[in-house]
């Protein structure tokens, strides 16, 4: 009986662990972290600055930086990147969900690695803008 215990114990302790998301990196090398009142100063003085809101389509619409353009992680390909941001000295902030989504450190590694210097994340995200009830742009 004790086995059957520890058995179910054990795989149901997998489930849970399995179902949690991962926390994004604290840092990222090339990439200044930001937060959110520093993405509102960065947005105003600073008008070439290219946001990029890495989240799903769905997640865009309902909420989103006034400004931000949205590609998803999985989609962020060199050639849409270059036709966007010709300058790879350009300032490039991204944001996803905050510290539990890793798209937006999936498209800065991206974007590191196409040659963009210029990187800021946002690492708290949405989660954190919404949580300052900061303004939001819906489609």
């Amino acid at each position: 009986m004790k086995f059957f215990v520890l058995f179910f114990s054990v795989i149901f302790a997998g489930i849970l662990i399995a179902g949690e998301k991962p926390y994004a990196p604290e840092k990222m090398p090339g990439t200044t972290i930001v937060s959110a009142e520093e993405v509102i100063e960065m947005i105003l003085a600073n008008p070439e600055l290219v946001v990029i809101d890495s989240r799903k389509k769905t997640e865009y619409i309902k909420g989103h930086i006034e400004g931000a353009m949205n590609i998803l992680n999985t989609e962020l390909v060199l050639e849409d990147l270059e036709f966007i941001v010709p300058d790879r000295t350009t300032a490039l902030l991204f944001y996803c969900n905050g510290v539990r989504c890793l798209r937006s450190s999936d498209s800065i590694t991206r974007a590191a690695r196409w040659g963009y210097t210029n990187l800021f994340w946002f690492r708290g995200g949405w989660k954190e803008w919404t949580e300052k009830r900061l303004p939001v742009v819906t489609d």
